[in-house]
């Protein structure tokens, strides 16, 4: 697989949380990083994911917000 995003980050499925039309699927990462994805069923379905299963979480922004506590 190649594509122009360079954030592409190798992991292991660790939970599938199933919506009507939506679901959140949970990458990790390894160092206990966590990437969470909210993707059609649709998606998650013709990609077979799966819980434990190998998979990519591939992030591409223009822009990344930075926040702090008030």
């Amino acid at each position: 697989m190649k594509l122009s995003a360079r954030n592409q980050f190798k992991g292991t499925v660790v939970e599938i949380i199933e919506g009507a039309v939506n679901g959140y699927v949970k990458i990790d990462i390894g160092g206990g990083n966590i990437i969470s994805s909210n993707i059609s069923m649709a998606s998650i379905k013709e990609l077979g994911l799966t819980v434990g299963g190998t998979a990519y979480a591939v992030i591409k922004a223009s822009s990344v917000m930075v926040g702090v506590e008030d």
